[in-house]
């Protein structure tokens, strides 16, 4: 059996202490607490993509003022590692820095090094991350059901694991039976989690995505939407709450629309919100077609 090395030795003797099998549990503990606190300085080229890694989608120019910024101050904050042996490292956490460490040209950068099995990666991976508020929604319900998958977890022990509650965790990898266009809007922004939820109060994927298409081109609030599902499962008793025109007025704001433009001899165009507050704007090519808009609503002073 392999005797761990001195606390306080380089981070070469205890990446060394790696290497060599330890069979008593209460030396890797040590080595584990040892490496806790260390930082290793590793070449890009020992590191390799974390096959568990959450998050898909980087910002491309996010990353490239990161890069930025890593070329003149370097790199702050270190990445995560495993280590795997004969000097090789697989990624657990800080795949962005790594990527804009790449792009500045960086040879090696700083890491704590880690001994992880592959469940534990995951979960490490996953509890940075979100920690971090840098996944989208589906990202997070992806990561989250893959964990429970393969770790065999219950929503309420994933729950624990993240310290969330088990309904946001349903929430979550409910998200996943949305389809796919849904999910994609979700996650590049074109529609809130609060939407997501609301769509889910029905299977119905017909509606779901006629309400999707509603919330896209007409701005439906997360209000609205939870006002459709209502109607829905109600059994559709009753006119259709919020039904408007192409343009998403109301029928009753339509027609005040057309009065003004009819009156004004001009394009009005009318704007309202869910509280009933909003603008008239009046349009004119000239200054000669304003001021004939000005003589009318004098008349009528």
């Amino acid at each position: 059996m392999a005797k761990r090395k001195n606390k306080g030795l380089g981070i070469g003797a205890l990446l060394g202490n790696i290497d060599t099998t330890i069979n008593n549990e209460q030396d890797k503990e040590a080595l584990v607490k040892d490496l806790s606190s260390a930082v290793a300085e590793i070449a890009l080229t020992d590191i390799e993509v974390n096959p568990f890694q959450p998050r898909v989608d980087f910002e491309p120019e996010a990353l490239k003022e990161l890069s930025s910024s890593i070329a003149v101050h370097g790199l702050i904050q270190p990445i995560t590692v495993r280590h795997l042996g004969e000097g090789k490292y697989q990624l657990i956490s800080g795949e962005r820095r790594l990527r804009a460490s790449k792009m500045a040209g960086l040879k090696a950068i700083p890491a704590y090094v880690r001994l992880a099995n592959d469940q534990e990666m995951i979960e490490m991976a996953l509890i940075e991350n979100i920690q971090r508020q840098e996944l989208n929604p589906i990202e997070i319900a992806i990561t989250y059901g893959r964990l429970m998958k393969e770790c065999e977890l219950t929503h309420q022990q994933m729950a624990e694991r993240v310290g969330k509650g088990r309904t946001t965790i349903t929430n979550y990898t409910r998200l996943l039976n949305l389809p796919e266009n849904i999910q994609k809007a979700l996650q590049i922004g074109d529609i809130t989690m609060g939407h997501a939820k609301a769509l889910m109060a029905t299977d119905d994927i017909a509606f779901q995505l006629a309400v999707f298409h509603d919330i896209v081109n007409k701005k439906l609030s997360v209000r609205q939407v939870e006002e459709l599902m209502r109607w829905k499962k109600e059994g559709k008793k009753g006119n259709q709450p919020l039904k408007t025109t192409r343009n998403g007025l109301s029928p009753a704001h339509q027609k005040v629309q057309d009065t003004l433009a009819n009156f004004l001899d001009t394009k009005v165009t009318l704007k309202t919100n869910e509280s009933g507050k909003g603008q008239i704007i009046i349009s004119f090519e000239d200054t000669d077609k304003l001021n004939r808009i000005l003589d009318v609503l004098d008349k009528e002073e």
